[in-house]
Order: C-alpha cells, then structure tokens, then sequence
C-alpha cells in the first residue's frame, strides 16, 4: 500500500486581473500549503476503485464525478497503463470551501498512482493537469509556495517565505463561486506586488496586510459570518494578518509559529464549535 497527503492550499491573496473571452477570470495570486491535509492511499488491483471515510466524507462522490478517479483515469491514459488501483480517501478538510481540498486530493493522487504504477509522473505545465480544476496544477506544483497566475494554469515557486503558520476557520456556510465573481467591484483590478526578498515574519505580514483577496468582500456580501470570522481571528494576540483564502467559506489567520496557532485555534474552537478549526505549519 501506498500513502500519500493532499494538503489545504490557502491562497494569501487572489487578485483578479482581468477576464478572458471565454469567460475564464485571469488571477495573480501567493498559494501555500498547510501542514493540515486529506490522506489518500493506494494498492494495486485490476480496475479502478474509490471509497472515502472522515469526517467530511457525506457528500463526497465515489464515481467519476471525484477529481481522484478522474486523474487516475488521465494518468493511466497518459502512460498507458494497464493496471488499476484500489484508492481510499480519508477526508478531514472540508470540501467547497476555498482550500482546494479536491484538487490537492487530485494532484496527491496523481503522484501516489506514478509511484505505484512505476510510471513518469505528469508535471504541473501539463494542459490535461489544468482541464482537471484550475487549482490542480498549483496542487501538483506543491507543496512549496507557488504564485498562481493566468487562469491557475501557469504556477512558479517563489522564494522561501519564513517560518510561519496559519489558522485555518471554516463557518458552516457554502459560498457559490459563480455569484462571488459575479459580484466583483471590477474584473481588472492590479496585480500582487511582487514579495520582499528574505523576509523575515513581520516584513513578509506587512507585505501581505498591502496585497488583496478580491474576492472576500463579495463573499463577504453573500455570507455575512465570512466577515465575522475574520474579526474574531483578527482580535486575537499574535494573528498579524486575517483574510479570507480562494472564493471561500475558509478564512485563514497568519502567526509566526505553529504553538501560536495551535493556541488560537484552541480558544476559537471553544468559542466556536459549530465552526471547523485547525492549526498547521506553512509548508
């Protein structure tokens, strides 16, 4: 059996910088990895199988609707493989909510199957990668820090960001992408500035306090304890910086360390235990 961890992509920021003729929005945008994630295993079989169990698992597909089996199926095509796999999804981050939970379990799933099948693996520039999910390729390029920018489908590493962590908060809400980028004040806003070289964790947090999620604030018009969120993570010691990631409902609170995280985290489940809550290291 073969193991393997899809983690939670937050993007720090997410601006919108314009929109193509085919409808497609064009994004400039600094994704990480939290060290909070899916796990994904595999053994080989004849044919192709999925079944899932956690705490996130109602509602999650089993067919071909799952971007797991999909990209088993692009990846056996691609490399001509015969063979099948018996695939189990332990599913512990929330799924529709801004954290790529599905393409990070796609793009796991794509590096787990080239093991397991002894085959080359697909890389993130690949145009059948991106047909999967606009985050896939970005999830496949991590977990290093990538900016994202074109419609998800051109990523590049940036330079080590410092030690840091996230915590990550989820309101029991689901946020429609369609109606959030119908939403926007414009769809030809500026792009991220490019990041300080060597940052340490304050000049790398005030850099990002200058940079936008364009998408939060329609989010915000939409489901009100978006904005509720983000004031209670804001409001508590250490959390320098507190935003929204992707088109929602997950908002993220940026500390230096994961023992701050992990602290925050604690209080808010406490307060909050109708919301989900984790802690992770940037990755």
């Amino acid at each position: 059996m073969t193991i393997a961890r899809a983690p939670a992509k937050v993007n720090l920021t997410l601006h919108v910088t314009g929109q193509r003729d085919d409808g497609y929005h064009l994004l400039d945008s600094l994704v990480v990895f939290a060290d909070v994630a899916d796990v994904i295993s595999a053994s080989l079989a004849d044919d192709l199988a999925l079944s899932v169990s956690g705490p996130f698992a109602q509602g999650v597909p089993t067919d071909e609707r799952n971007l797991i089996l999909r990209a088993a199926r692009l990846l056996a095509e691609a490399r001509a493989v015969s063979a099948g796999a018996v695939l189990h999804l332990e599913k512990t981050l929330p799924h529709a909510a801004g954290i790529g939970s599905g393409s990070s379990d796609a793009a796991a799933s794509l590096r787990l199957l080239a093991d397991l099948w002894q085959v080359p693996p697909l890389t993130p520039d690949d145009p059948a990668v991106a047909r999967l999910g606009a985050d896939v390729p970005v999830c496949l390029a991590g977990p290093a820090p990538q900016r994202m920018t074109g419609i998800g489908d051109r990523v590049a590493p940036v330079a080590a960001l410092p030690p840091c962590a996230l915590v990550l908060v989820r309101p029991p809400v689901a946020v429609p992408t369609g109606p959030v980028f119908q939403g926007l004040a414009t769809k030809h806003g500026t792009p991220m500035a490019d990041l300080p070289d060597g940052p340490d964790f304050a000049h790398f947090a005030a850099w990002l306090t200058r940079q936008r999620n364009d998408l939060q604030t329609p989010s915000v018009n939409i489901a009100p304890v978006i904005g509720e969120v983000i004031d209670r993570l804001q409001s508590y010691d250490g959390v320098a910086v507190a935003a929204m990631s992707g088109s929602g409902a997950t908002c993220f609170g940026l500390v230096a360390d994961l023992g701050t995280a992990e602290a925050v985290a604690a209080r808010l489940a406490l307060a909050r235990p109708d919301w989900w809550v984790a802690a992770g290291r940037v990755l």
